[in-house]
């Protein structure tokens, strides 16, 4: 009980003698000037804590259901943008099988492989190379029709490797592949291969084929298989 309380009920005290005194009025005076109890105090500030306590949830309950709301909102509105970008990917996909390409770009296609003609000169050795690097292999040559498919680009660009040697054995030609030169498909020019000063590799020109010094820089051929493009 506060200090400001306690003055008060000294200041009764006198009266509720008084009043006492009195066989009529005694008993209902000392009930209405009796200070109020501890008990009731307590009661009270308790109820006030309810009363806040249930304040506060029914704040969390409205800002909750503020928060569904927009949630439910917002994901309206990815779903609708998912739906035209998978419509828009599935246009753009079909004009992609309209325009498909077998070969790579700078290959070029020819009887179900592509072709890549280099810009630049390396020996036989860095040619097989470069075409391992890119899923190729130097030029192995199957048919009358490839080869003057590849003597057409040769006399353009000059004297290519392909992928024909004898390092193993002298005389002995093998494609890269491991597949050995077959007599019935062979393309040497006049006089040749020679062997002059170890010519153990073999090179296309303009007329036919060549062998020349592995170390000699040379255009190279790269030869894979070509994509096969969708139905549409």
């Amino acid at each position: 009980m506060s200090d400001f309380k306690q003055v008060r009920v000294q200041q009764l005290d006198p009266l509720e003698e008084e009043l006492a005194a009195s066989s009529a009025r005694g008993s209902l005076s000392h009930h209405v000037l009796q200070p109020p109890s501890r008990a009731g105090s307590s009661a009270g500030c308790l109820s006030s804590s309810y009363v806040l306590l249930g304040l506060q949830l029914l704040s969390l309950m409205v800002l909750a259901g503020l928060l569904v709301a927009v949630l439910a909102q917002v994901s309206r509105v990815p779903s609708s943008q998912g739906q035209k970008v998978c419509q828009e990917l599935t246009q753009l996909k079909a004009r992609v099988d309209r325009l498909c390409r077998p070969c790579p770009w700078d290959w070029t296609f020819f009887q179900g492989h592509c072709y890549f003609f280099s810009k630049s000169q390396r020996n036989w050795h860095d040619s097989v190379t470069a075409c391992q690097e890119v899923g190729a292999q130097l030029v192995v040559i199957n048919s009358a029709e490839e080869q003057n498919f590849l003597l057409q680009i040769s006399k353009n660009k000059g004297s290519t490797w392909m992928g024909l040697s004898d390092l193993n054995e002298e005389a002995t030609w093998h494609w890269v592949d491991g597949s050995p030169l077959s007599p019935s498909l062979t393309y040497w020019n006049e006089g040749e291969p020679n062997n002059v000063g170890e010519e153990d590799c073999a090179e296309i020109t303009d007329s036919g084929w060549n062998d020349a010094k592995c170390d000699a820089e040379k255009f190279w051929v790269c030869k894979t298989s070509s994509s096969s493009c969708p139905n549409t």
